[in-house]
């Protein structure tokens, strides 16, 4: 009788800890027994390991087996230990290769007839195993597209327990089986909509497009109709492609929220959670097993908030947070579990429930109580991480007429905000930044950068007589450096500070 090791890996939000797998007998009353804090799914493997190996040809010692989890003080949750407590379990009794079993990791749910079954969480989870130095993972057959997302690791996808037993040098019958697939992933929508679709506002366009060149968070404030939502919509599309890193960041969130990933996506996403959504599902949450919420998921991409003033105050309130830091912290019992939020907000409310308060030709009938109110949940502290603030009117046959021959594709504009990004990044290759939105304020105030007294002026004033606050004055100053990017211009000019102020609070130069 010996002690066998293996590898496993536990997954507290987004971010993969090694767990060491190891099993033993002992000459006490017949027993299996899981032992460093797993959770009830985990405890359950106990019945799972033992029908799943006698269905696979590979009996079990009748002795006590101990199995533990180390380091015993992480919590471990889910099915996905199944077959790292299996093998360990089976190579108790010799005919495995210990040396092959310690340079692999393991991942995987079993089924009752030995079958392996797919998991969520592969991708972050053979992620986290690379980073540790393994190179060797055994993931479920229906999981492998997923697992060969991360380079420099061998994936070894298998459809049984004893298919694993094998390659580790059991001596066990070899038998074809039906491997368990995972379901095939949504189709992906196969062009965005053009930007040229929006008529009749052209100031709101090129609103969106300073927004996207320098990852600036956007409120859009107007009647029913003035085109909102066509314009969040359209967002994705100007942005640039995501590069490796972001895209796998991006998928990993995919795979925890359960989602199949065959591919990595270069579009960055665009979550539009419902003005009835709670704060566990903008934020994540779970009592055990933490799922990423809306905002985890727009990680990389946008957050549409449509209807904004419809969504609860505290719900909105939660923005906050990772809005400063760029990552959700979710707090359970036991554990805590991070996720990035490195998104872009977009916000979009009507001026009043009904829509039509100070709307030309139009009649509201809420109660002025209704209007402070609906615009009361949007509170000072959100809007003070906003950085522009625009409003839309309808659009008028005229000024639909005027538009038809001045409309901005999809094309050119993702062209303008590829170039205003270059110049950020070029200007900003020594420092940690690479886009103007997420700058610190106040290396950009007193950095190497700082702007000359004359060109600041205006927000110095709007400053001094309260019309902003610090926060408001650094993202202002960050816009302003992205409308000289737009305008090829190496130093934001009066005009451009103007200009920004105008977009943060329509506050006048």
């Amino acid at each position: 009788m010996t002690a066998s090791r293996t590898w496993s890996v536990a997954l507290t939000g987004i971010d993969g800890a090694l767990v060491e797998v190891e099993a033993d007998q002992s000459n006490q009353t017949p027993d299996f027994r899981i032992i460093g804090l797993p959770d009830s799914a985990l405890r359950e493997a106990a019945s799972r390991v033992h029908n799943a190996s006698a269905n696979s040809g590979l009996a079990l010692s009748r002795r006590r087996i101990t199995v533990n989890l180390s380091p015993a003080s992480l919590p471990k949750h889910g099915s996905g230990f199944d077959v790292a407590i299996a093998i360990s379990a089976l190579a108790t009794d010799g005919g495995m290769d210990a040396a092959s079993l310690a340079r692999t990791v393991h991942l995987g749910e079993l089924g009752l007839d030995g079958r392996l079954r797919p998991v969520p969480g592969v991708l972050p989870a053979v992620l986290a195993a690379t980073r540790a130095g393994f190179d060797r993972i055994v993931v479920p057959h229906g999981n492998a597209a997923e697992a060969e997302l991360v380079d420099g690791v061998t994936v070894l996808a298998a459809a049984s327990l004893a298919e694993v037993a094998r390659w580790h040098g059991a001596d066990v019958a070899e038998t074809t089986v039906e491997p368990i697939e995972r379901p095939p992933a949504a189709e992906t929508t196969p062009s965005d909509p053009d930007l040229a679709d929006v008529i009749g506002q052209p100031e709101a366009v090129e609103a969106l497009i300073t927004a996207a060149a320098g990852d600036h968070h956007l409120l859009m404030s107007g009647p029913p109709g003035a085109g909102k939502t066509m314009l969040a919509s359209r967002l994705p599309g100007i942005l640039p492609e995501l590069d490796h890193a972001a895209a796998l960041e991006a998928a990993s969130i995919r795979s925890l929220g359960g989602e199949p990933v065959d591919t990595l996506v270069r579009r960055p996403p665009f979550e539009a959670p419902h003005h009835s959504a709670s704060v566990a599902a903008l934020v994540g949450g779970g009592s055990r097993l933490v799922r990423p919420g809306a905002i985890a998921r727009a990680t990389h991409g946008v957050l549409f908030l449509d209807e904004a003033g419809e969504f609860p105050a505290h719900a909105l309130d939660a923005l906050r947070q990772p809005l400063e830091t760029g990552t959700i912290v979710i707090h359970r019992a036991g554990f805590t579990a991070a996720f990035p939020a490195r998104f872009q907000l977009v916000l979009a409310t009507n001026p009043c429930p009904c829509g039509n308060y100070g709307v030309r030709g139009a009649d509201c009938v809420c109660p002025p109580m209704a209007i402070r109110r609906y615009l009361g949940r949007l509170s000072g502290p959100l809007l003070d991480r906003v950085d522009i603030e625009l409003h839309l009117a309808r659009v008028s046959v005229a000024h639909a007429d005027l538009a038809d021959g001045k409309r901005v594709s999809t094309d050119a504009a993702r062209a303008r905000v590829a170039e205003a990004r270059h110049r950020a990044a070029h200007r900003l290759r020594d420092t940690p930044w690479c886009v103007n939105g997420r700058v610190s304020g106040p290396w950009l105030r007193q950095g190497p950068l700082a702007l000359p007294v004359a060109s600041r002026r205006p927000l110095d004033a709007a400053l001094s007589r309260g019309a902003l606050t610090l926060r408001g004055y650094d993202r202002t100053l960050r816009l302003a450096w992205t409308i000289a990017d737009l305008c090829g211009h190496a130093v934001p000019t009066v005009h451009d500070v103007g200009r920004a102020l105008f977009l943060k609070r329509g506050i006048g130069a």
